[in-house]
């Protein structure tokens, strides 16, 4: 086995020699990481709706492992915000949260999650994401941060809530208990918001996250905040978490497929995001299908350590990429200090107070939001732009279901890309004085002939749209009643397929019934080949009804329709001659 396939499946090689400069440049990072992931890990487990030790579960061995399996030097992967919200969506209806049941759920869907990415990566089937378009995950992941925004509101206010089959109703009843919010709940959820916003401002390379965990942690347990009644994290325990296969549940399959295949590509899809624009930054080279193998092994591995999903956390790992990272030894670091947390240090973390995860929760999610990207969706095409708004208004609506909200903006996109190949641009042009032919529509005075039609067809002509081709030409032929040539420029025909090619078979057929000639311009080599495979190219005509551009076609066409150049408007003007060298200006 050479090299290369070493490396392939073992990408973690590349790390190798490691230099003292590359370890400590990988330490810093990676314990600059363990200081924001070890309080986000909890708040997001319970997110999840987990208890806060499966946060540091998930933050342990798929660390490691997605780094050693990626293709990324600097991904720092672990629990996330999003996947958190669509692992709790998705367990919510089928047991209580927190529960056992639960928790063997959550585990099992960690699984399910990973084998699906192992299989996209092993078959190169990392396109696949491609089917969530840019403007769908946009407005997903808008309406998912104020989803998760909104859901710790209970937490900070100190009020309950109630979980029903519409979660804006929920946020709605809370909020009518306003009243009876518990005033110190809500004092430490305002003082970590306002450490952490202070310190992301005047004290940016500082780990705001864990400094405010630490400052009312240590005054919740000065003042016995637990005592007054407020809502604490309480035992953790300790140690590490027990290895075991994942209980699998044939009768549970079927209902956590689906969402484990939209957790799947979603989270993925916010893994590549970040690792791309780090490779870009680094002049690295970064393979998705080897990072959808990595994240797959961190999750299926994971499950067997009681991790729930997991995915490339955005935040985390612009702060490895930011504190110099040079390889994935850096999320090594990061694991053994989460290890250490969980083997000595989770008793310190009795007192800290529920809404202050909370805040640490709604800091987080914060950058997700995002309307300007929504708007900036609609002036790029107004189809991106319903697109992303119905995301973001069906995620909203159909919370907690949140992955109704996405296949519904993933189908809206699709039927809209349906929609423009089936309804491609078609072109009757004219002569402009620049000397290009342009479409007439755009241009409504371009000079054109009773005698010739010409039309450009932009886009591949196959089953799906012929008909609409084919009511093209009629119109135009409608038009010109007296034309003898029609002349295709097929510049833009990118792929002509069996319903195509016989749709220009019986189009050829039907204009030499009306004494029409039918003529093509700049057909692509692939289109050639196609018509030669079929005998079409002999049939039109060959060489004498093909030509290489749009000008050799009119010329000939003019030869043959034996006119001077004053009955020419569809050829370029000649350009005047400048004699004295002998060239044209």
């Amino acid at each position: 086995m050479n090299a290369t396939t070493l490396i392939r499946f073992f990408p973690f090689l590349q790390w190798f020699p490691l230099s003292v400069s590359g370890l400590r440049a990988d330490f810093v990072a990676g314990t600059t990481v363990a200081l924001v992931l070890i309080p986000q890990s909890m708040a997001y487990a319970q997110l999840a709706g987990l208890p806060t030790h499966y946060g540091l579960y998930a933050s342990f061995l798929p660390v490691i492992i997605g780094a050693l399996f990626g293709s990324s030097k600097q991904l720092a992967t672990g629990p996330v915000a999003v996947v958190s919200l669509l692992t709790a969506s998705t367990l919510t209806p089928l047991a209580p949260s927190g529960s056992e049941a639960y928790i063997a759920l959550a585990i099992m869907l960690s699984l399910l999650v990973g084998i699906i990415q192992i299989v996209l990566g092993v078959f190169r089937l990392g396109v696949v994401i491609n089917f969530l378009s840019h403007p769908v995950i946009i407005g997903f992941t808008n309406a998912a941060a104020l989803i998760i925004g909104l859901s710790q509101l209970s937490k900070i206010f100190g009020l309950p809530m109630g979980r029903s089959e519409h979660f804006l109703w929920d946020v709605w009843i809370m909020l009518q208990q306003i009243k009876q919010l518990h005033p110190l709940t809500l004092l430490f959820g305002i003082s970590a918001f306002t450490i952490m916003m202070l310190l992301r401002k005047y004290r940016p390379k500082w780990p705001n996250v864990l400094i405010a965990v630490f400052l009312t942690t240590v005054c919740s347990w000065y003042f016995q905040f637990k005592g007054m009644g407020g809502a604490i994290v309480g035992t953790i325990p300790e140690g590490l978490p027990n290895l075991r296969l994942p209980t699998v549940s044939l009768e549970m399959l079927s209902a956590l497929l689906s969402n484990a295949l939209v957790i799947a590509l979603v989270g993925f899809m916010e893994a590549i995001s970040i690792a791309k624009a780090m490779a870009a930054h680094a002049k690295e080279r970064l393979d998705a299908n080897q990072e959808l193998i990595g994240q797959g092994l961190a999750n299926v591995l994971g499950s067997l350590s009681q991790a729930y999903p997991v995915s490339g956390s955005f935040s985390r790992s612009a702060v490895n990429f930011s504190a110099g990272a040079q390889s994935g030894i850096s999320s090594v670091f990061t694991s053994i200090l989460v290890l250490l947390t969980l083997l000595f240090l989770t008793p310190l973390l009795y007192h800290l107070p529920q809404s202050v995860l909370a805040a640490v929760i709604m800091m987080a999610v914060v950058g997700l939001i995002n309307f300007k990207a929504i708007h900036h969706a609609w002036l790029a095409h107004r189809h991106d732009g319903i697109a992303a708004v119905v995301s973001f208004c069906a995620t909203l609506a159909f919370a907690p279901h949140l992955d109704k909200g996405i296949l519904v903006g993933a189908g809206l996109a699709i039927l809209f890309y349906l929609y423009r190949v089936m309804r491609p641009r078609v072109a009757i042009l004219g002569r402009h004085g620049d000397g290009t032919l342009r479409d007439t529509k755009i241009h409504p005075n371009l000079p054109t002939d009773e005698r010739i039609i010409v039309i450009r067809l932009d886009g591949q002509l196959f089953f799906a749209n012929v008909s609409y081709f084919e009511d093209s030409f009629l119109s135009a032929l409608a038009a010109k009643p007296q034309a003898r040539y029609v002349l295709v420029v097929g510049d833009g025909i990118n792929s002509l397929d069996a319903t195509g090619e016989e749709f220009l078979a019986h189009l050829y057929s039907r204009l030499q019934g009306n004494g029409i000639v039918l003529i093509f311009s700049g057909l692509k080599r692939q289109v050639l080949d196609v018509m030669r495979n079929t005998g079409l190219f002999s049939k039109v005509g060959g060489d004498e009804a093909i030509f290489a551009t749009e000008d050799a076609a009119l010329t000939t066409i003019y030869q043959r329709l034996g006119l001077d150049s004053s009955d020419q408007p569809l050829l370029p003007a000649p350009l005047p001659i400048n004699h004295s060298l002998g060239s044209a200006v």
